[in-house]
């Protein structure tokens, strides 16, 4: 498995038990060696807007542990192999207000051409595969599940 070499699994997390400046630190940690010329590391925040224009209060996050783990699991190593780069994707589930992190992907690889094309299949793909549930809270009071 491509993912061996990272310290933190790969997954979905509660909001507690992932801190993102200790995961940067340790998939930094991992190529300490040398052996990545390029790192890209994308951190999913939480915005005061939808795609509707509405004003967001809030966002909740569900998921299916085990599909979603699996699935981002699969993600990871797909990418990696194919882009050949060492991928992480890093979901948080709970309750997030705005302007909160709620998701990490990391990839290194030789060179940042190898690396930027990565990150964005492997931002695209956890948006889709993973069984995760999304709902907005919005400043209004209602509340919407979006895809």
């Amino acid at each position: 498995m491509l993912t061996e070499r990272l310290r933190i699994k790969p997954g979905v997390y509660e909001r507690g038990e992932f801190r993102f400046g200790e995961a940067v630190e340790a998939f930094l940690e991992a190529f300490s060696d040398g052996s990545a010329g390029a790192a890209l590391i994308f951190i999913g925040i939480v915005k005061s807007f939808s795609k509707d224009g509405r004003d967001v209060a809030a966002i909740e996050i569900e998921a299916y542990k085990e599909h979603a783990d699996k699935s981002i699991q699969r993600i990871c190593e797909e990418v990696g192999r194919k882009h050949g780069v060492i991928v992480g994707v890093w979901h948080l589930v709970g309750e997030f207000g705005v302007g909160q992190p709620l998701v990490m992907v990391a990839v290194a690889g030789k060179s940042r051409y190898d690396v930027y094309p990565a990150l964005m299949e492997a931002v695209e793909r956890y948006k889709k595969e993973p069984a995760l549930f999304k709902k907005e809270v919005y400043v209004d009071g209602s509340h919407q599940w979006i895809t």
